[in-house]
């Protein structure tokens, strides 16, 4: 959403006082049983912090006009924002999520979220309608990020946006693509334009981002959304059969999704991971693996050893 409003004369003392007090409270030792802050890293275009777990929406929102539905998806974005999340995640091909969330945002007079929304129609010239039709759905002043969905018409898109951020009307701009798809052509993106974020699939079996995105991206400073975590369920509903290894708790990793989070997170070049989720406990789980510790290099090599002898 917008960007904080400058600070007027009046207050600025009463901020000094309050900068004091944070500064206090951040060297102090914590408190025993005192849960740890979500961990953020800065988006390298402005250095403005995000959370590392944020919110996707794709399959998980699409619940129509459901109005047990909607309230569940509610209850999971106020549970979200209570744990520390910021970044939703959403698209026009997501069917009704964009209103879904919309409404839940309405709901909830939610204000610190990050609003990441996308283009998706092979037209240039119906982008600009589509993405208005979105931020109504959302009803926000304006996103935080449009990205140019999956490469579609990407050039024409591309161009659309960057003159919007020119004036103020969003605040990033990124691509995606999802499932390994266009790796080549993400790159030669990254390479020519001056891209805030980028969005990849990524976790700890589907890792060809590693080879190129992931170094690219850090050498360019361009922010990295993971798309997929879990490939849509499939690898957590897998692996969950098997026991956690002792080796989690190492971390801090008290479920696989934990652990899986914890060894994308770990990785410098991620900003934001996306996991969907239709329930209360699991995206409280998937925002308590934001904290520290994080896995080094040898329990990160641990972790994929592991899953894949699995």
């Amino acid at each position: 959403m917008s960007s904080p409003r400058p600070v007027v004369p009046a207050r600025r003392r009463a901020l000094r006082v309050l900068a004091a007090a944070g500064a206090y409270a951040a060297l102090r030792p914590a408190i025993a049983g005192e849960p740890r802050a979500v961990l953020t890293r800065p988006i390298p275009s402005s250095g403005e912090p995000v959370p590392v777990v944020g919110l996707g929406s794709w399959i998980t929102f699409n619940v129509g006009s459901d109005p047990v539905a909607r309230n569940a998806c509610a209850d999971v974005i106020r549970n979200f924002v209570a744990a520390g999340g910021r970044m939703i995640d959403s698209s026009p091909m997501y069917g009704s999520s964009q209103g879904v969330i919309g409404d839940g945002l309405k709901k909830l007079g939610a204000t610190n979220v990050f609003s990441a929304e996308k283009v998706w129609t092979s037209s240039g010239a119906r982008g600009p309608a589509q993405i208005e039709a979105s931020r109504k759905f959302w009803g926000v002043p304006k996103f935080d990020l449009l990205q140019v969905h999956n490469l579609v018409a990407w050039e024409e898109h591309l161009r659309a946006l960057f003159a919007m951020k020119a004036a103020g009307q969003v605040r990033y701009v990124g691509i995606t693509t999802s499932e390994g798809r266009r790796h080549g052509d993400v790159e030669k993106i990254m390479r020519a334009h001056p891209l805030d974020f980028v969005q990849v699939s990524y976790n700890v079996l589907d890792r060809e981002v590693e080879n190129r995105i992931l170094p690219l991206a850090r050498e360019r400073g361009i922010a990295v959304i993971i798309n997929r975590p879990f490939r849509e369920g499939d690898l957590v509903r897998t692996i969950m059969r098997k026991p956690l290894p002792p080796f989690a708790a190492e971390i801090g990793a008290q479920s696989w999704a934990q652990l899986i989070l914890k060894f994308i997170i770990s990785n410098p070049a991620v900003t934001c991971v996306i996991p969907a989720t239709t329930r209360v406990d699991h995206v409280q789980e998937n925002v308590a693996a934001a904290r520290d510790p994080l896995p080094d290099a040898a329990m990160r090599a641990r972790i994929v050893a592991h899953v894949e002898r699995m």
